[in-house]
């Protein structure tokens, strides 16, 4: 296979006239489109062949890589007239937006942007694309030729070509010769993790506005540089169900304009005709709604374009043929069909109006820019938050290409404090970070910094609370009135000291508040760097410090020699840290550095559970930590042989989010025990922790269900309920990521470096009675702790007086209980630090 630089080379130089007549995907590929799953290198392959035999309309630009260094491309469609001036077209829409200066013309080609097979195991996307290709390549297809004068067409062949290869080659692998439709068949039954998620198995549907994978932001740094008018992604559900396009269901966000509803319709009649022709079945307004903003549909949505989602039923299930329940067998080259002709409506629709939409993404930016909508016109956060907080959110707001500054002077005012979730008198002072509504994407601003977004139908596909104060733990304030922020960002060293106490100090002492510090304690233990951890508040040289503030001394490292200044100073650059150089060991207040409440931090063996039983999510969300976040290494133990493992080898082995029912059988159980008896720790997340309680030896418990079988029996009516409304009563049981303040006691090392409190997105009722003795209840929810989204009724109850995350002493060992996820899609950054406390302080 040849590399991808030699590759896209091959696809820019070679002459159409020295490749041959164009070939349809079955003339290139060997075989009928919908007999078997192209392996994403071949797919590639044909790719360069569409764009090599078409010079003057077709352009292949390689936008990065996978985490297994899979090439990611965008073929960039013209008709020839407008391919000579492709760039004056991108760039006259970026001035239509505002993001450029200069005049903008609305005489110019529509912009389409058509994704495929984010999720890797919904792949009949890639074999429909390359029909989809073919037919913008072809000549002879006079429709999508006329379709072309007035759009432009951007095609992103593969989003997750990762996924995409872990299931096509498993399907390839397993598949009969003749393809057997029995759902009971083996090429039905995709094993573990399966093939939805990307190498750390991360939905890419659920990254857009997080941009926490590789394959996101790199993809982001394109689209934004051409802000397209549409945006379509290709997607599929399960085998049973026919076809999903626009109009979407409720909640609409209620920032979606009425002009983006109304095209949602007029997409949805371009996709009617062809499907009403054709006799295929389809649905609308059902299941797939515009809310939260992670997605394919809803970013896009809120950045000006169409966004919207096309479902076909079948998915990994499905494989090539599939014998559905209504006695019919889905085959693949149906749904390539579907998808094809919901690809070609989308350009049509988009070349046929493109004068509607044109005007009207103006409009959006003209409105966004002078006209924001929503009563906050201004958000404010906090300078003296955690700097390396700070540089992680600044950072987040370049991707997202939002706009912000410093306050100029000192100021008091009213606005609405997140910590509090009041309106209240709030002080401003210079150099806070001010993130104005008057700028191009004042609307996904307000999206993404909306404490309370407006849900019209509580029957909702994902969370319901997301604001980025609350996800990145800042103090922060969203005002009423217009606040521009001016100046450049504060300087700021992250070596302090003055004369000699920098040149060679006492020690470094590093303040312990936020990821960046995990990941700087993580390098320094690699680096076999003596570190210890203050487990009491102290004060030195006028400065105070809270408990967990890392102590590195000279005294210990002296294996180091000259080494151990450049070292330490080195890796608090790298990471964003600001440490203090300290001229001596005595404290004025609490213990000097050589107390005993000061610990040294062990470096420890880790290991995590991967395999059947576990959520495959949870496990990469943790193993992405590791590896991606803070650089630490860890041990991969699968489900598989795991009862094997001498857990002796290591000092802390993490169970995700899962069913560990088959993993720990009572046997398997006790001896699990008997290892954390000796010392070892383990840390319990969500359906782990949900496991071990209950059980012998174990003090998580849970509260018994509120509708008990005696409240029943008092109301024997209760029963008698209509059918119709089983779906919506059952939404009194969920939370929909929900935003809760969990009070903190921050004396225990599980809480350090926090307050009192920290607001956790809850997405399970929890319902845990409080540890009882010889246990330390961490984390709980209280009476009145709501802030944001949708819980139901029955829901909240759970969510009174309840367990959140606490520490439980076994022999010599512990067990950390994680109720909730704080590494929650790798978006949540307040809750990053719980899990570093858990990882290298807890038990030392």
């Amino acid at each position: 296979m040849l590399s991808w630089q030699t590759r896209y080379s091959v696809a820019q130089n070679t002459p159409a006239a020295d490749a041959g007549p164009l070939l349809t995907p079955a003339q290139f590929l060997g075989y009928q489109l919908g007999s078997q799953f192209t392996p994403h290198a071949q797919l590639l392959r044909y790719v360069d062949h569409i764009v090599q035999h078409s010079p003057t309309t077709m352009k292949l630009v390689r936008y990065g890589e996978t985490y297994e260094h899979r090439p990611l491309e965008v073929v960039q469609i013209a008709a020839a007239n407008n391919f000579t001036r492709l760039e004056d077209i991108r760039h006259n829409n970026l001035r239509l937006a505002g993001v450029e200066s200069g005049t903008p013309s609305r005489q110019m080609p529509g912009v389409v942007w058509l994704s495929y097979n984010v999720h890797g195991n919904e792949s009949v996307s890639s074999e429909a694309v390359m029909e989809v290709l073919y037919d913008l390549a072809n000549p002879k297809d006079q429709e999508v030729q006329q379709w072309l004068q007035n759009t432009v067409v951007l095609v992103d062949p593969c989003v997750n070509p990762d996924g995409r290869d872990r299931y096509s080659s498993w399907y390839n692998r397993v598949r009969n010769q003749s393809p057997n439709a029995s759902p009971y068949s083996w090429e039905h039954h995709e094993p573990w993790p399966g093939g939805r998620y990307n190498h750390y198995y991360f939905d890419l549907n659920r990254d857009w506005a997080w941009q926490t994978q590789q394959e996101s932001r790199q993809r982001i740094v394109l689209y934004n540089q051409w802000l397209p008018e549409v945006h379509a992604d290709f997607h599929e559900m399960g085998p049973n169900n026919s076809y999903y396009f626009s109009p979407a269901a409720k909640p609409f966000h209620a920032d979606i304009t009425p002009f983006q509803r109304q095209f949602q319709n007029i997409i949805g009649e371009y996709n009617e005709k062809v499907f009403d022709k054709n006799g295929w079945l389809y649905f609308t307004r059902e299941t797939y709604d515009l809310f939260a903003p992670t997605y394919g549909d809803t970013w896009p949505t809120f950045n000006g374009a169409i966004g919207m989602t096309y479902e076909q039923g079948g998915g990994g299930p499905a494989g090539v043929a599939f014998a559905r329940n209504d006695g019919d067998t889905l085959t693949l080259a149906q749904r390539i069909a579907h998808h094809v002709a919901a690809s070609r409506a989308t350009i049509q629709a988009t070349a046929e109006r493109h004068d509607d939409l044109l005007r009207e993404f103006q409009k959006y930016y003209d409105d966004a820019r002078t006209k924001p909508k929503g009563d906050y016109k201004s958000y404010v956060l906090a300078g003296t938050s955690d700097p390396g907080q700070l540089r992680a959110f600044t950072q987040y707001l370049d991707r997202q290409q939002i706009k912000y500054g410093y306050a100029p002077k000192k100021m008091k005012t009213r606005g609405f404090n997140y910590t509090s979730g009041k309106v209240e008198s709030v002080e401003i002072e210079q150099r806070d970070l001010v993130v104005s509504m008057y700028q191009p994407k004042s609307t996904l601003v307000k999206v993404l910094f909306d404490p309370q977004p407006q849900l019209e139908d509580s029957l909702t596909y994902d969370i319901t609370a997301w604001a980025l104060p609350y996800s990145f733990g800042l103090k922060a304030y969203a005002l009423r009135e217009k606040l521009e922020g001016t100046g450049a960002a504060p300087s700021q060293a992250t070596v302090k000291g003055s004369g000699a106490t920098a040149e060679r100090p006492y020690a470094y002492l590093a303040r312990w508040n936020s990821l960046q510090d995990v990941r700087f304690l993580s390098r320094l233990l690699q680096q076999n760097v003596k570190v210890r951890v203050a487990e009491e508040p102290f004060e030195a040289e006028g400065q105070k410090y809270q408990q967990g503030t890392l102590v590195i001394t000279r005294t210990g490292n002296e294996n180091l020699g000259s080494k151990f200044d450049q070292l330490v100073r080195a890796q608090a650059d790298s990471s964003g840290v600001v440490v203090q150089a300290v001229k001596s060991g005595f404290s004025t207040t609490g213990g000097d550095l050589g107390s005993g409440s000061v610990h040294f931090v062990k470096k420890p063996n880790i290991a995590i559970v991967a395999g059947p039983g576990v959520d495959p999510t949870a496990f990469g969300e943790v193993w992405h930590f590791f590896e991606q976040q803070i650089g630490y290494p860890v041990t991969v133990l699968g489900t598989d042989y795991l009862s094997t493992v001498p857990l002796a080898k290591f000092d802390v082995l993490i169970l995700p989010d899962g069913n560990y029912t088959d993993i720990y059988p009572e046997r398997n159980l006790e001896n699990l025990k008997q290892w954390v008896r000796g010392g070892g720790k383990l840390i319990a997340l969500e359906g782990a922790s949900r496991f071990l309680a209950n059980k012998r030896d174990f003090l998580l418990k849970t509260k018994p269900a509120s509708d008990s079988t005696a409240q029943k029996k008092t109301n024997p009516y209760r029963l008698l309920k209509p059918y119709g409304n089983a779906r919506r009563e059952g939404i009194e049981d969920r939370v929909q990521g929900s935003i809760y303040r969990v009070q903190l006691d921050n004396t225990h090392p599980l809480a350090f470096g926090y307050g009192d409190t920290y607001f956790a997105l809850i997405r399970e009722p929890l319902g845990y009675r409080f540890l009882g003795e010889g246990g330390w209840n961490v984390g709980v929810i209280k009476k009145g702790s709501y802030a944001a989204g949708f819980t139901g009724s029955r829901a909240r109850q759970q969510l009174t007086d309840t367990f959140v995350l606490g520490e439980q002493e076994l022999g010599r060992g512990q067990i950390v209980y994680l109720g909730d996820n704080p590494l929650f899609r790798a978006f949540w950054q307040s809750g990053k630090l719980l899990f570093g406390n858990a990882l290298f302080f807890v038990g030392q």
